[in-house]
């Protein structure tokens, strides 16, 4: 017992001094994380300071302008609205031609939409996207939640029994801590360190382990009077570091498999208590190896950093110029509108000009023999301010990459349709990377679900997932049912692509042919797609008459290797035959004797079936050719 203790005390030590070396090694940067944060809230008068600090700079005069103008919030905004429209839909690809596979493929594909739909995971998109593009990176966790999921049992209400679930979460770049800084991915890195700081209360009910409350650092939004001018102060957010109490930091150190641990290791402690210590719990990596279960999106990719960067950071120089003009500009309009006069000493009363200035009406009294005092001449603003501030918002333009036309949906001039379409390409153009890295993540966060289902969702269980017309369905499954190995995008990055466009692409499909069969009408198939095309959505009332047969022939399929199935009469019989063929043909089938038999006996009752059926047709048309001939 007592080496046990002097085992899980040594683990705390050793976990708890590489976070603090790691968390030393990234300060420098999550000092500009902080920096951008306040700059994108607003408090432009911060400074990083070399004492490792994040603090304003005040006034040097008491007249001194210093509003905000925040040109770097409304090019985020845009950013981010463009980012959110990314299309991150995967369809899982069959990894043969089997009907096994294709099955698979589509379970897979489903599957992934209902995970995402419990999880909100476009809500959780919009989230990294804003990490994201304030800090330049951001991660997704996930994980398997056993207290997810439908419940099997519960003590009358108390203790309930899941089913477990895929939980996904959004982490910001804060809580994360690679062993190396200058990595260049998730992959490149040995350990992993997510630190978050979590109520001790929680941490009890979670490991079932009390631990002591410490002082833990966190961010707080708080105003500052940092801006304002001449005779007034206005209010900004300011984004600081605070302490409270009560909270623990729980340190989560993932490490990748080794030689020594092929499983890898994860050890969880908060304080000075170990709460976990073992393999790592997740496979998430191909070839069922065991991984870290991030996955990490980017605004910039930076070279020699495991961290990406943000077009914010970019922007702060030139905001603090934009600032610097605007406010100097003002302060000359203050000395032209208020006048600076000049006063013979001792020939007026001082206190009162100073506190009442020289109003509408005011009897002015000067000493006799005195000068009159007089207004000194300012002249007027000069023309480089002007110039200086459009030369500004045009470098805006080249850093930030999100032209006037993005911003604000205003041209330079009269412009043809043709310049206005290669501007927003352009646009789309700078947007590509940072689209093309949450792509990835998603894809690798979709691979990382289905991976924990294969791994824990070993019994069948009950699924309620989207059909292919939209109507919702309720499939029994389990791990082995699924794939996993290649998943792609279903359409081209949405960013490239507005509504508008692409209703009028589909429109023109129409006017062309291309959609309808040989006699110019469209398949019920195709009017269900066009109608979901055109963002009308699924008319779940009016399903595919002939795509329900085909989703029956194929749970046929799927069944005949366990029970014997009957022919319904109600059958559309060719489409069922030509889906049983289909399966019939495949070498899985073909080796199975059993199974290539049963398939045989049903495509043969269904093909008896579509023989009584031409035969009563046929006697119908003659019966009503005879009448006919008859009544001639």
């Amino acid at each position: 017992m007592k080496d046990k203790k002097l085992f899980a005390e040594d683990i705390v030590a050793e976990v708890r001094k590489d976070y603090e070396r790691r968390r030393e090694d990234r300060k420098p940067l999550e000092l500009q994380w902080q920096l951008n944060m306040n700059f994108v809230n607003g408090n432009q008068y911060m400074q990083i300071m070399p004492t490792g600090e994040v603090e304003e700079f005040g006034k040097q005069y008491f007249w001194q302008e210093r509003e905000v103008y925040n040109h770097i919030a409304s090019v985020l905004e845009t950013r981010m609205s463009k980012l959110t429209r990314v299309n991150t839909g995967l369809t899982v690809r069959p990894f043969s031609t089997d009907e096994s596979d294709i099955q698979a493929a589509k379970l897979s594909t489903a599957l992934i939409s209902a995970v995402a739909e419990q999880n909100e995971l476009s809500s959780l998109i919009n989230d990294a996207v804003a990490w994201s593009e304030v800090t330049g990176s951001c991660f997704f966790k996930v994980v398997w939640d056993k207290d997810m999921g439908d419940v099997l049992c519960n003590d009358k209400g108390k203790n309930p029994v899941s089913v477990g679930d895929v939980r996904i979460t959004v982490v910001p770049p804060f809580e994360i801590f690679p062993d190396n800084v200058c990595a260049g991915s998730l992959e490149e890195c040995n350990s992993i360190i997510h630190a978050k700081a979590y109520p001790v209360s929680e941490i009890e009910d979670r490991w079932g382990v009390r631990t002591e409350g410490e002082e833990v650092n966190v961010f707080t939004l708080d105003n500052a009077a940092v801006a304002g001018g001449l005779g007034y102060n206005a209010s900004v957010g300011n984004v600081i570091s605070s302490k409270v109490d009560g909270y623990a930091v729980v340190i989560e150190r993932y490490t990748r498999p080794t030689k020594d641990k092929p499983s890898g290791e994860l050890v969880i402690v908060a304080g000075d208590k170990l709460l976990y210590y073992g393999d790592l719990p997740y496979i998430t990596d191909v070839q069922q190896r065991r991984g870290f279960p991030f996955a990490q999106t980017n605004c910039i990719k930076k070279v020699g950093s495991f961290f990406g960067t943000s077009v914010v950071e970019r922007m702060i120089p030139l905001q603090r110029s934009y600032n610097a003009v605007k406010n100097r500009k003002h302060e000359y309009l203050n000395r032209i509108s208020m006048g600076i006069l000049a006063v013979e000493d001792g020939s007026v009363d001082m206190d009162n000009l100073e506190e009442e200035g020289l109003s509408p009406g005011k009897v002015l009294i000067y000493r006799q023999g005195s000068n009159i005092p007089r207004f000194i001449e300012t002249g007027s603003v000069p023309a480089d301010f002007t110039y200086e501030e459009e030369r500004l918002l045009s470098e805006f333009v080249t850093v930030s990459g999100v032209s006037e036309l993005s911003k604000y949906s205003q041209t330079y001039g009269n412009m043809s349709g043709k310049a206005i379409s290669l501007l927003v390409n352009q646009d789309d153009t700078r947007m590509s990377l940072s689209t093309a890295s949450l792509r990835i993540c998603i894809k690798r966060v979709c691979r990382i679900m289905l991976y924990l289902y294969k791994q824990f969702a070993t019994e069948k269980r009950l699924k309620r997932i989207s059909g292919e017309n939209g109507e919702p369905e309720l499939t029994y499954f389990n791990g082995n049912d699924l794939q996993c190995e290649d998943l792609v995008f279903n359409t081209q990055d949405d960013v490239t692509e507005t509504v508008g466009e692409k209703r009028s692409m589909v429109l023109e499909l129409i006017r062309m042919g291309v959609l309808t069969e040989a006699d110019g009408t469209m398949s019920p198939r195709t009017k269900v797609k066009v109608l979901e095309m055109l963002g009308i959505g699924n008319w779940e009332s009016a399903k595919d008459v002939d795509e329900t047969q085909r989703k029956r022939a194929m749970k046929e399929n799927l069944s005949l290797g366990k029970e014997q199935i009957s022919a319904c009469p109600y059958d559309d019989h060719s489409i069922h035959i030509t889906e049983h063929i289909k399966c019939l043909l495949e070498e899985s089938v073909l080796k199975d004797k059993k199974l290539y038999g049963l398939m045989d006996a049903h495509i043969k009752e269904h093909q008896m079936f579509e023989m009584m059926d031409e035969s009563a047709a046929a006697k119908t048309l003659s019966a009503a050719n005879q009448e006919n001939a008859n009544k001639d």
